[in-house]
């Protein structure tokens, strides 16, 4: 859980997952949206990877990144747990 909300305490990556909720997307796709560097973007794929927020697939010569909605829907119970103690 703890990768999860440092993966969305980045307004970068947040915005990535917004785009990845649209649809699936090759790094080059997600990096012509930001003005950063490549290597740069491949970090923050890199966290979202790692918080299982987005999970990656080799296509070609390209990785294609898709948002993992699991993750999110579990995140979500767990806040809505948290409400229904109060």
């Amino acid at each position: 859980m703890n990768l999860l909300f440092k993966a969305l305490n980045d307004e970068t990556r947040r915005q990535i997952v917004e785009l990845l909720k649209e649809k699936d997307m090759n790094a080059g796709e997600i990096a012509e949206r930001f003005n950063i560097s490549k290597p740069s973007i491949s970090h923050h794929l890199d966290i979202l990877r790692q918080a299982d927020l987005v999970t990656s697939e080799k296509k070609g010569q390209f990785v294609e990144y898709s948002l993992n909605t699991t993750i999110l829907e579990d995140l979500l119970n767990w806040i809505l747990t948290l409400k229904n103690k109060s």
